[in-house]
């Protein structure tokens, strides 16, 4: 049989997604998700599965969407992953799973993470979802922070009968998934806020307005409060600047505050009494998945928006269908381009950014090519509001309140393979240890640390 085409997926036309926060990817309907379904040649030895983070038995759930049983591709995902409706939505597949697809060798990879997608949904849509917590076991786990890792490593361990309690700084459970990426990415009263239903449902207990390092400390969790292990995964929220002139000036943010008022404070609704300044002309300095979420949350408040990137669009290190989505959308690309000063006017507003050409210099051992400034090339965009997405670094505050946990120069925790850190008892994974990456490689480390804490706890008894 001649392998068809990739499946089209609905979107909402450009220029009418960049006035909203409505989603901007619609998703298969049954007839087109049973027609990409199709295209998987259920591969004896499945690439996908190895290259997935959570390891998704994707052949598997991919054969039930073929049969119209959506409710057993539904519990196929659900052995392995929490939050499928999220993973189907902001995960890089075409770097994981769909990037070692055999079909896109030649042609196209399967659809994996809209198909994903499309089960998660179909499944929240039609109620089919009927937790039973796990028989409990006896035993107590704390996990500090809400986001992926913390969600999936709180999860599996409920499956295995854990009496598991979440401890969130912030008023809302997600992290990074609520605070962290737009509405028009991931809706988050109705899609998130249903998968988080699901991990509690397992049984887990969430504490919000907690502050580990502060209202609580992780050595007392396990010396005073009765937890046999603890979890860290508190994500990297500390933002990073670029240390020119002009920094300090008004209307200079970091993504990081820019994007949390606008998702965990609703800045974008008018409802919401959370002003932002998106101003006139915005500048996004940055290339990642965060100027992207950025930069298109400007253009939504009403901004003309430009994206400043130092190396070329080959080099861009955000997911491809988010580049592609933000140049539908008017946004303008500024590339082997450097910010050297931001302008400010005698107010102390911000009115322009001065910014260098570049040019890439030779590949260094990793086949990396420096950005190398143009002599004589300075020019000077005008805006009055500058968004750096320079990446973030874990919070300190854990580290220098818990004894025993080393870190690592960029302020990582020091954790081995499975999680463990420095200290006996606690474990941590996620961003919390790497640094800034994806939802689906922290609940990758969530999973693993989850197996590790079982282990830990089960040799002490």
């Amino acid at each position: 049989m001649a392998i068809i085409g990739r499946t089209p997926v609905r979107e909402q036309a450009p220029e009418e997604r960049a006035h909203n926060f409505e989603e901007v990817c619609l998703g298969y309907n049954v007839e087109e998700a049973q027609l990409e379904s199709t295209r998987c040649l259920h591969c004896k030895n499945p690439r996908c599965v190895a290259a997935c983070p959570v390891n998704v038995n994707i052949p598997e759930f991919i054969a039930k969407v073929k049969e119209g049983d959506f409710e057993g591709a539904g519990e196929v995902i659900a052995k392995d992953s929490s939050l499928p409706a999220v993973c189907g939505r902001v995960c890089p597949q075409e770097t994981q799973c769909e990037g070692s697809c055999i079909l896109g060798i030649k042609g196209e990879p399967v659809a994996i993470g809209k198909l994903e997608r499309f089960v998660a949904d179909w499944n929240r849509e039609n109620k089919t979802k009927k937790t039973v917590p796990a028989p409990a076991n006896g035993h107590k786990v704390a996990v500090v922070g809400s986001g992926p890792a913390g969600l999936a490593c709180a999860s599996d361990l409920a499956k295995l009968g854990y009496d598991v309690t979440i401890f969130e700084a912030l008023h809302k459970v997600g992290g990074v998934l609520v605070y962290g990426i737009p509405e028009f990415r991931l809706p988050k009263d109705t899609v998130l806020a249903a998968e988080i239903e699901e991990v509690k449902a397992l049984g887990v207990k969430i504490e919000t307005d907690i502050i580990a390092g502060r209202t609580v400390k992780v050595g007392d969790l396990l010396d005073k409060e009765g937890f046999e292990a603890v979890f860290i995964g508190t994500g990297a929220g500390l933002p990073k600047f670029m240390g020119i002139p002009g920094e300090n000036f008004n209307g200079v943010f970091s993504a990081n505050e820019f994007l949390t008022r606008n998702n965990l404070m609703k800045a974008f609704r008018e409802d919401y009494m959370t002003p932002i300044k998106a101003g006139k002309h915005a500048v996004v300095v940055g290339g990642g998945n965060v100027a992207m979420d950025a930069a298109r949350t400007a253009l939504r408040l009403g901004a003309k928006t430009t994206i400043v990137y130092r190396r070329s669009e080959v080099e861009l290190p955000a997911r491809k269908e988010e580049v592609h989505h933000a140049k539908e959308e008017g946004i303008d690309f500024q590339l082997l381009t450097n910010p050297v000063e931001i302008l400010g006017d005698e107010n102390g507003w911000v009115k322009g950014i001065k910014c260098i050409r570049m040019e890439l210099g030779e590949p260094d051992e990793r086949g990396r090519r420096s950005p190398i400034p143009v002599e004589g090339s300075e020019f000077v965009i005008d805006c009055d509001t500058v968004i750096m997405a320079l990446g973030t670094s874990p919070n300190p505050l854990i580290a220098r309140t818990t004894e025993g946990l080393e870190t690592t120069k960029r302020g990582g925790l020091v954790a081995d393979e499975e999680g463990a850190t420095t200290r006996p008892g606690v474990f941590a994974g996620g961003d919390a240890v790497t640094g800034a990456a994806t939802v689906i490689l922290a609940m990758g480390a969530g999973r693993k640390a989850a197996a590790a804490i079982d282990k830990y706890i089960q040799s002490k008894n």
